[in-house]
């Protein structure tokens, strides 16, 4: 493990490794407080951030390392300077580049020109911090994660991608339920069914929310993207049915809930679901800090 840029980086094992190492950490930092005292880690933000931002940031002062928050005041990557140059400037200060970025391409570009580990904090394409805190979240609930049926709802994205992705690393069962013409990337789509077709997992696409009957967990994200300046109020009319509330919890008999925020409550999801006994949205939250460190201290290790 060099980078993570996708969780395809990943194999069964390294993911099973990463949310073990990040319930270590989650239950005690004590023994971890120095791990990387002398490292300095920069943190790149195109995009807006609570969540990626303070995670990182009090994640990498408990492991007693050191953050540099880079937001776009210069101008985006690429435009005051060059995404190379950027990458190789940050390698001779830094021992980690984190990047929160509107494109995957460029997440490619710094790791080709860093001499440092490359972290994708979120891309156009991948969420793997998020993806692979959601399945540490699941793994606080259930033993054995090939055993898991995870329900998303909603617009296909780079959450669902990486959700999708872990979950055949995995050998889990996922069912992805999305409005017509709003289904994640069929390039990935079948990446990840050949994928489960070797772990004895299984991909379910539908637009019925009937399938995701049987399902463990249901998933929410917003109905549009950050960046994408379409009014919530405009999606409404098509995505209002694939809305997480009570009903559709008694439906497919979904004991957890789970929504990467930032939440539009009573549009994907409802309050009552978010702040009700199945929400598991605020423990999801708080461990993408220790899966992250986990990341971070895996790849550091050396």
């Amino acid at each position: 493990m060099q980078h993570l840029l996708t969780i395809n980086d990943l194999s069964q094992a390294e993911i099973l490794d990463l949310i073990a190492l990040g319930k270590t950490l989650k239950q005690d930092y004590t023994p971890y407080a120095q791990a990387l005292a002398g490292k300095s880690i920069a943190t790149i933000f195109e995009k807006p951030s609570l969540r990626t931002r303070v995670s990182f940031d009090v994640g990498i002062n408990k492991l007693g390392g050191h953050c540099v928050y880079l937001d776009q005041q210069n101008g985006g990557l690429g435009q005051r300077e060059s995404v190379q140059d950027f990458a190789l400037n940050l390698s001779r200060w830094c021992d980690a580049i984190v990047a929160r970025v509107f494109s995957h391409q460029t997440l490619e570009l710094l790791q080709q020109y860093a001499s440092v580990p490359v972290v994708n904090s979120l891309s156009d394409l991948y969420h793997p911090c998020q993806g692979l805190a959601d399945f540490m979240t699941l793994a606080e609930h259930h033993d054995d994660l090939s055993q898991v049926r995870l329900g998303y709802v909603g617009d296909g994205n780079n959450v669902t991608h990486s959700l999708m992705i872990a979950a055949a690393k995995l050998g889990a069962k996922m069912v992805v339920v999305c409005p017509p013409n709003h289904f994640p990337d069929g390039h990935v789509v079948q990446q990840c069914q050949q994928l489960a077709a070797q772990s004895g997992g299984q991909l379910l696409l539908s637009s019925d929310i009937a399938a995701l009957e049987g399902c463990h967990c249901l998933y929410a994200d917003t109905w549009v993207s950050m960046g994408d300046s379409t009014p919530l109020e405009q999606v409404t009319a098509t995505f209002a049915p694939y809305q997480i509330n009570a009903q559709l919890l008694a439906l497919s008999g979904a004991q957890q809930v789970l929504h990467c925020q930032p939440a539009h409550r009573g549009y994907e999801i409802s309050s009552e679901v978010m702040d009700g006994p199945q929400s598991l949205i605020f423990d999801q939250a708080e461990n993408r800090m220790h899966i992250q460190n986990a990341i971070l201290l895996t790849l550091l290790k050396g």
